[in-house]
């Protein structure tokens, strides 16, 4: 999993809707499920994923690494709390 601070990206950065679908496309089941529970209501942290979609925690984290890979997934710190990663959809 990434630790990189990368600040959600700027109307410019962001992946047009038919590229990000292409991208997704690609990807196992899980890590549509964690796109789409992101879609919904994010940003969310790993543990909320988990239980949002019900997938175990290892599965989330599997499914992040294969969005994330794909830039299809940003992550920043929490602002609740900073221990914690936050994620969003680069859509």
């Amino acid at each position: 999993m990434s630790t990189s601070t990368t600040a959600e990206p700027n109307h410019e950065d962001r992946l047009s809707e038919q590229e990000f679908r292409d991208r997704l496309r690609e990807l196992p089941p899980s890590a549509k499920l964690v796109a789409k529970v992101l879609e919904t209501d994010a940003p969310l942290s790993q543990g909320q994923l988990a239980e949002e979609s019900l997938l175990p925690d290892r599965t989330v984290r599997y499914a992040l690494n294969r969005l994330e890979d794909s830039d299809l997934v940003g992550s920043r710190y929490s602002f609740k709390d900073a221990r914690k990663q936050v994620y969003f959809l680069n859509t």
